[in-house]
């Protein structure tokens, strides 16, 4: 049998080495920003926590004064007295207990809705180039799974970790009180356990980081298959797909995953092993010491309690330490998503643009992204009158698409600058501009809800005579009204119960009720078939009509009635014109109509 490598994609590694850097005590300060408004919570929870846990060490100590005093010194008063002590203080570690814990679930769900909020806000405000190069897995994986880690930690680990430490401090003082030499006896096995502590360390955290990429990567390759369910059946690579997964990127994280319970595996019974070492060298010596009469029974009863609270609490700060390591890891890679810049925001002296007539001027606008400088745009100068339809054609990936995405203010030019109504783009707020602007997309996207719900997307307050107007006009009221319940039909997510016709003619529908002064639409009648093609373009007259309109397509019957026609190439303007004036030219658009253009009127 062969074994074969698995080599996790670029993002899994990078993450890796991103994040194998240690806790970042700033990282740790940010967390603690979340906490501020619950702190008055945190300190009552933190009270109780100090009672319970004086309760829990004052127990062994009852129990010591009960064998020596009680039984051994013949005293009925005081065995019945320390006995109900014993069981006071244990109600008292019960009660105490049980209020810190529903506090802290609630401070701990609290600061998770907060950074869930602000996490969601935070995704709502990024550029679109981020969402090009992020997967959605990777998204999902710091919004889900990292954040329900960092719930877990706040609600159950926080308190407890200073409770263990504040407990085992107690116990080493009543030890020591006791007998110290009994004391320093228990303590010789801790340089072992610090050494073991320090391996681990080192190990976990690593392997922690490991995990948490290979979740990612699981997350992504879900999401991806999902969401092309349609593609993997058509071309029937069901099988191929399962293998991939369960060869390859679940066998990863299962790899990962055993790694780290090994290391885990190591480090808890080696706790438990030094505990029963330092029991047994306190049973052995302490019981002869009681032979000798230098201790009482109660002392040494008292002590190998007090060995099993020693060790619990390191146990348990063994087992908070992973959910430690996991948690900093995690709110490291939310922080770095929540850091991300945003690429396009408002200037500080952005005004609100105001109702525009459409008159759009691109004046020497270059475009390359961030990341690659090879040019997208060169130069466009274009100059659009209110009103005017204009068709941008070129070949697939000529710049057609960038230019509408400026525009929109989804990216901001490198060079240049695009002026609406003279109001520089950058100089106004974005909501101001995209208020009065509506885009119609090649693959339209439908929300989860009703098709009213989807219709009146842009434009809330419409009612629903007026949803029905809009439906109408472009020739989707039809086929609505013969879906099971009309207009209070769920569409499902991504509008999987419509046809591609019927989701185009139900953002058509979107789009007019929106109302907009500027309408975009990015191959809008590509993925649909003629005869409702054919529907549509009777409703493109009204939805153009009065509009500055930008239209990209490659049927001719949607472009050939425009007022001009723009030709792109290599991310200049080469031509434009009417349809007609742009044949008698018999240049590169001429060539375009000959090749891909024609079809039958």
């Amino acid at each position: 049998m062969t074994t074969t490598t698995i080599i996790p994609p670029a993002f899994v590694t990078e993450s890796e080495e991103l994040y194998d850097k240690g806790v970042n005590p700033h990282t740790a300060k940010r967390l603690i920003e979340f906490t501020r408004p619950y702190m008055w919570r945190m300190i009552l929870s933190a009270l109780l926590m100090l009672i319970a846990s004086a309760a829990s060490v004052a127990g062994p100590y009852f129990v010591k004064i009960a064998i020596d005093s009680g039984i051994n010194g013949g005293n009925a008063t005081i065995l019945r007295y320390t006995t109900l002590a014993y069981l006071i203080v244990s109600v008292i570690q019960w009660v105490g207990t049980y209020f810190r814990v529903n506090i802290m679930a609630w401070i701990g769900q609290s600061i998770i809705y907060d950074v869930r909020k602000r996490l969601f806000a935070h995704l709502q405000e990024l550029s679109l180039s981020f969402y090009s190069r992020y997967s959605v897995g990777r998204v999902i994986t710091r919004a889900i799974n990292d954040v329900e880690t960092l719930r877990d930690f706040l609600t159950w680990a926080v308190l407890a970790i200073a409770r263990d430490v504040f407990t085992l401090a107690m116990i080493i003082l009543v030890m020591l009180d006791m007998d110290v030499r009994l004391a320093l006896l228990t303590f010789s096995v801790l340089p072992i356990m610090v050494l073991i502590t320090i391996l681990f360390r080192r190990a976990s955290r690593a392997a922690y980081r490991k995990v948490r990429a290979a979740v990612s990567w699981v997350n992504s390759v879900l999401a991806e298959n999902v969401n092309g369910v349609r593609v993997i059946q058509a071309f029937s690579r069901q099988k191929q797909n399962y293998e991939n997964f369960r060869d390859y990127v679940n066998r990863y994280h299962l790899g990962r995953a055993i790694a780290t319970a090994r290391i885990s595996s190591v480090f808890s019974p080696s706790v438990d092993l030094l505990g029963a070492i330092a029991t047994g060298l306190i049973v052995w010596l302490g019981g002869a010491a009681v032979l000798g009469e230098t201790i009482t029974a109660g002392v040494l009863v008292a002590f190998i309690l007090y060995i099993e609270r020693f060790f619990e609490p390191i146990r348990d700060l063994s087992r908070r330490y992973d959910a430690l390591q996991s948690t900093m890891i995690g709110w490291e890679r939310i922080m770095g998503l929540m850091d991300t810049p945003v690429e396009v925001q408002d200037a500080v002296q952005a005004i609100d643009l105001p109702a525009i007539r459409g008159e759009v001027t691109f004046e020497h606008v270059s475009f390359h992204y961030s990341d690659d400088p090879a040019p997208i745009l060169i130069d466009i100068d274009l100059h659009i009158h209110p009103g005017e339809t204009v068709a941008l054609v070129g070949e697939t990936g000529a710049g057609k698409t960038t230019m509408v995405k400026l525009l929109s203010r989804f990216h901001d030019p490198t060079d240049g600058r695009i002026l609406v109504d003279n109001h520089d783009l950058r100089m106004v707020t974005q909501a101001s501009l995209r208020r009065q602007m509506g885009v119609v997309l090649q693959d339209p996207f439908l929300f989860n809800g009703t098709v009213a719900e989807n219709i009146r997307f842009g434009r809330l307050t419409a009612t629903d005579t007026e949803v029905e107007v809009a439906a109408k006009a472009v020739g989707a009221h039809n086929f609505i009204v013969n879906l099971r319940k009309g207009y209070e039909t769920s569409v499902e997510e991504g509008g999987v119960m419509l046809s591609v016709g019927q989701r185009q003619l139900l953002s058509f529908a979107r789009a007019l009720l929106a109302d907009p002064r500027i309408l975009i639409l990015d191959e809008a009648t590509s993925s649909v078939d003629t005869q409702t093609e054919q529907v549509i373009q009777k409703a493109l007259a009204r939805l153009l009509k009065g509009r500055t309109s930008f239209v990209i397509a490659h049927r001719l019957s949607t472009i050939m009635h425009s007022d001009r026609i723009v030709v792109i190439h290599d991310g200049k303007i080469v031509e434009q014109g009417t349809h007609t004036e742009l044949l008698v030219k018999q240049g590169m658009y001429y060539e375009l109509y000959r090749t891909g253009f024609q079809e039958k009127e």
